[in-house]
């Protein structure tokens, strides 16, 4: 599947990953982080492999029901891991005895009808991103920061593919020469500043200053 959006969602206080299909226009979530959240179990791919042999009609149906998905791990890197649609889930759900079985549906059902209001009216998903970020603590200046490197991000890729530039490789080829010629630097080792300076910020000593971020920010959303 052609995945975009990725994102971390969560669901009481656990981390449920998600993508985005725009080609379905649908959510696709992580079965391993769904399980986890429903079981607290400190091994759900274990649990997965019990569940399956305990319900054969679902074993026969997992190929189906599951598709491979690239998604951010605890390490940072992207894995390809299963991932099921919200019917998928729900089917999921029903080989799982859980307290948390009805909460997390509901939880399923907001965060479907959250991507469709966004989808008829793009400024929701500009303020849902600004109440996030506020609430997890970042300034005003580094939101709009932010925004505006979206907005650079979008338009210099407009400008490439209006060029007949192809997403994926030749963009990446693209973004890495620019870096270079910038500053001096690959796209990768960039990266590695980026986070480094969310690292510092936790502990009140950003080693990057705001302008700089603010170019980071554009170049690393390519």
């Amino acid at each position: 599947m052609k995945e975009e959006n990725n994102s971390i969602q969560s669901f009481e206080n656990k981390a449920i990953r998600t993508a985005w299909n725009e080609e379905q226009e649908e959510w696709y979530f992580s079965v391993t982080d769904i399980v986890a959240a429903l079981t607290d179990s400190a091994d759900p791919k274990q649990y997965i492999k019990k569940m399956r042999s305990r319900d054969p009609e679902l074993n026969a149906r997992w190929g189906t029901i599951c598709t491979l998905t690239a998604m951010t791990a605890s390490d940072g890197k992207r894995y390809r891991t299963n991932a099921a649609n919200l019917q998928g889930v729900f089917r999921i759900i029903q080989s799982i005895p859980s307290p948390k079985a009805e909460p997390l549906k509901q939880w399923l059902a907001q965060v479907g009808s959250e991507r469709i209001e966004e989808t008829i009216d793009p400024e929701l998903t500009i303020d849902r991103a600004l109440e996030t970020y506020e609430k997890k603590g970042y300034t005003r200046e580094w939101i709009n920061q932010w925004l505006q490197a979206i907005q650079v991000r979008k338009e210099l890729t407009d400008e490439w593919k209006d060029r007949g530039v192809k997403q994926g490789k030749e963009f990446a080829i693209l973004t890495d020469e620019i870096t270079r010629a910038w500053a001096g630097m690959s796209t990768r080792q960039y990266k590695k500043l980026y986070y480094r300076y969310f690292q510092r910020r936790k502990t009140g000593k950003p080693v990057i200053s705001p302008k700089t971020l603010h170019s980071l920010t554009g170049l690393l959303r390519i």
